[in-house]
């Protein structure tokens, strides 16, 4: 028998630009809802910044998309259909890129549990996938909304709007 977290979602993706808040916003609601939170960041990472292989990664995911409860936070584009065609829910943080720059800024030094390090400085990288990510993906989630119509899409465009939501489950 399956114990109901009183909410009404059971598979929830959470996907946003790096520096939106999807690690935060994904443990408010494991607290919340009592479901298990994965981040794709530490399947996919290992602490030296290296990463696990393509195929272990998929495998891992794989495994947890047949399980019947779960968060799921992270981008990871190439999985958004897999995870996207498990769930019940998704929530996407669609927020200011200068906000999403400014907390990867702010970051910088910070201990986080979705992460298996510490970044001691700005990477280049993460802030050309911010300035990047909206004209890339939007595209692409859209295509997926309609093709995926029947499940709970949460479009949030600002922190304010997910904690408000937040409260309500």
């Amino acid at each position: 028998m399956r114990k109901s977290n009183g909410c009404g979602m059971r598979r929830v993706v959470i996907i946003g630009c790096p520096g939106s808040g999807k690690s935060t916003l994904a443990r408010k609601l494991r607290d919340r809802t009592g479901l298990p939170l994965v981040s794709l960041d530490n399947l996919w990472w290992k602490p030296d910044r290296t990463h696990v292989a393509r195929e272990e990664f998929d495998a891992a995911l794989a495994a947890i998309l047949e399980t019947d409860a779960w968060i799921i936070e992270g981008n990871y584009s190439r999985t958004y259909e897999p995870r996207i065609k498990a769930c019940d829910t998704v929530i996407l943080l669609d927020y200011d890129t200068d906000l999403c720059l400014q907390s990867i800024e702010q970051r910088v030094g910070q201990v986080r549990p979705d992460i298996p390090w510490t970044e001691t400085e700005l990477d280049p990288e993460l802030v050309d996938l911010v300035l990047h990510l909206k004209a890339r993906n939007d595209p692409v989630l859209s295509d997926l909304f309609r093709r995926y119509a029947d499940r709970t899409i949460r479009i949030f465009h600002d922190r304010d709007e997910a904690d408000a939501w937040l409260q309500s489950v």
